[in-house]
């Protein structure tokens, strides 16, 4: 069984910084694409960002030039920071994974969801 578990959410102030992590813990032979999605209440889940295997990464274009993305294959861990935040960026963000589990079953996995929220 494969499960991905996200941290780093909180309250912050506009202009602040926050930095998710999402770590993929179980029966894991391989992770493929990675990414981080968000949900705003009453709306429907949007990317935010994702990042190949080997590092080639995309970008929201509402979040271009203030978040990034990055991942450490050896942790099995995908991070985003957040800068210069905004309060449109309150959302529950999720962590996504393509994962090829040690059954060779191939699946797409999601976090639970943390919560930012950036209020003054």
């Amino acid at each position: 069984q494969v499960q991905l578990v996200e941290s780093g959410g909180g309250l912050v102030q506009p202009g602040g910084s926050l930095r998710l992590s999402c770590a993929a813990s179980g029966s894991i032979f391989s992770i493929y694409g990675m990414g981080w999605y968000r949900q705003l209440p009453g709306k429907q889940r949007e990317l935010v960002a994702t990042i190949t295997s080997g590092g080639r990464t995309n970008y929201a274009d509402a979040v271009k030039g203030r978040f990034t993305i990055s991942r450490d294959n050896a942790k099995n861990t995908v991070y985003l920071q957040m800068n210069s935040l905004k309060p449109e960026d309150t959302a529950v963000y999720y962590c996504n994974a393509d994962i090829l589990a040690k059954t060779l079953l191939r699946g797409n996995c999601w976090g639970q969801g943390t919560q930012v929220t950036v209020s003054s």
